[in-house]
């Protein structure tokens, strides 16, 4: 896998909500194959700063190129078609869907991109199983653990091979032995599918496995914690 190739270039990146400057030229490179988290405290631009990289929340300023793609000149349908593809997102409450299957879940995103129903359905089942839910497949969201339901989303997120991965406090919900297995498993879809992963997080041991932690202060990055 290519290392070298920057998934994501972020510059200049400002965004303000009323009078209130969330994010002050913000910059950011990540490389493919590469898991970074982002820290800092509440009220910091984190999530702000992860919405904005996963197209969803516009920067009032600066400029933001994903897998060669200048996100910001995208709009309406040809947005929404890069994001499905290309992006992945992975929150701390799942939003799995209730009335459907695991399986079902996973397939979605799948036929947005019109994607056959016979591809879809190999794609999702090979997932679910990789990620250790084979006898789980045809369970609705309720019959599932906490941790069962995380790694649903996740599959779900990965359906169409997306370019990167986002994850907003994904083990936030989740108890100390279910998170760790939850951490180890983003490095085991960096080891096998070469996935780039942007997490945002408070929790120290997970920004201690990544390749680089960055630690954001009042809208601007302040150091490289790592």
């Amino acid at each position: 896998m290519d290392t070298s190739k920057n998934m994501i270039s972020a510059k200049g990146i400002e965004k303000s909500f009323g009078t209130l400057k969330v994010l002050k030229g913000v910059d950011l490179e990540v490389s493919a194959a590469e898991v970074i988290s982002i820290m800092g405290a509440s009220g910091a631009g984190k999530s702000t700063f992860l919405q904005i990289l996963g197209t969803l929340s516009t920067p009032d300023g600066g400029s933001l190129v994903i897998d060669g793609t200048d996100v910001l000149k995208l709009k309406g349908n040809a947005l929404a078609e890069f994001r499905n593809r290309r992006l992945g997102f992975v929150f701390q409450f799942h939003h799995l869907l209730p009335e459907f299957t695991a399986l079902e879940n996973v397939m979605i995103p799948a036929f947005i991109a019109g994607r056959s129903r016979s591809d879809a359905e190999k794609s999702a089942v090979e997932l679910l199983t990789d990620l250790g839910l084979a006898d789980r497949l045809n369970h609705k969201p309720s019959e599932l653990s906490g941790g069962e339901q995380q790694r649903v989303a996740i599959a779900r997120a990965l359906i169409n091979r997306p370019a990167v991965l986002f994850a907003d406090e994904p083990s936030g919900n989740l108890d100390s032995r279910t998170k760790e297995e939850l951490h180890n498993l983003f490095f085991r879809l960096r080891d096998k599918y070469g996935q780039t992963i942007v997490i945002v997080t408070h929790d120290p041991e997970l920004a201690k496995m990544c390749d680089r932690s960055m630690y954001m202060v009042d809208g601007l990055f302040v150091q490289d914690v790592q």
